[in-house]
Formats: C-alpha cells, sequence, structure tokens
C-alpha cells in the first residue's frame, strides 16, 4: 500500500483534486471517502460527479444513500453509508453491481468496511487547521497506483 498526501487550503483545492482524480478514473475504480462530518468528502464528490458528467445538480444521498450519474465511459454511483443501520444493507443497494460495472464513490465507508474489496482507493481527510485538510490517500491496487503517479507532480 502506498500512500499520497495532498495538503487542501479549501475548497477549490479539493476540487482541483477531485478533477485530477476523475480524470484517471476507470470503471471498477472504488473510492472510499473518510473524514468527520465538514472535512469535505461531499465537495470532493460533487466535484468528481460534474466534471465527468457536466452535471449541474449533484445532491448528497444523505437520505437516498445512493445517486447514481451516467458519464461518458461508465457510471458513477455515489453512496452515502452514514445512515445505514448494518453493514449487510449494501446488498440490498446493488453494491457488488456498482463495483464491477461503474467507479463507486463511498462517504462514509467505515460503515461497510469488512465489505469494502481490497482494491478500494481509500482518501483520508482530516483537519490540520480552520479550513486546511490534509488528504492522504492510499491503495493495494497496482494499475491505481501506475496511474496515480501521471498526476502526483501536478496537484
Amino acid at each position: 500500500m502506498r500512500d499520497f498526501e495532498f495538503v487542501s487550503c479549501g475548497e477549490s483545492d479539493t476540487i482541483r483534486l477531485a478533477k485530477k482524480i476523475a480524470d484517471i478514473a476507470k470503471r471498477q475504480d472504488i473510492f472510499a471517502l473518510y473524514g468527520t462530518l465538514g472535512m469535505g468528502k461531499s465537495v470532493f464528490s460533487r466535484a468528481f460527479i460534474q466534471y465527468l458528467t457536466g452535471a449541474q445538480d449533484v445532491p448528497s444521498p444523505t437520505f437516498t444513500l445512493l445517486q447514481v450519474y451516467e458519464a461518458k465511459d461508465f457510471d458513477i454511483y455515489h453512496y452515502d453509508m452514514y445512515r445505514i443501520k448494518s453493514p449487510e444493507e449494501v446488498f440490498e443497494l446493488g453494491i457488488e453491481d456498482a463495483f464491477y460495472q461503474g467507479v463507486s464513490l463511498i462517504e462514509w465507508p467505515e460503515k461497510m468496511e469488512k465489505y469494502l474489496p481490497a482494491r478500494a482507493i481509500r482518501i483520508k481527510m482530516q483537519s490540520i487547521g480552520e479550513n486546511t485538510r490534509r488528504i492522504m490517500i492510499s491503495s493495494e491496487n497496482a494499475d491505481w497506483l501506475r496511474r496515480v503517479k501521471t498526476i502526483e507532480k501536478t496537484i
């Protein structure tokens, strides 16, 4: 597992990172977004989705648990697991199909951790100041590690 670290000094930095990652995303990528309330998980997800789909309205799936968006090369499955009561509920949301047919963005993945594939790309956001976040990205996915090297110097 290799870590890549990025310091975001505000929403615009988080949006820039999300767009760079969206540029190299491909079918079967699973992005697990960790962080407490207000860390930027929804900002990241919204920017990623808007960049790839052109969608203007990207509501948080807090109450619906899932929103699906059509991008050029794959569908984007945006999950918010905050309200699930047990990890097994993810199967009612068709998460297995999403993992193989599209790109998944999962907010609050710790709620379903035991079902998160090892190849998932873990994005951990933590506050290091009033508007500053440390964003750490790690994965065991060798293909992802090759792709992320192409953008590391441009972020």
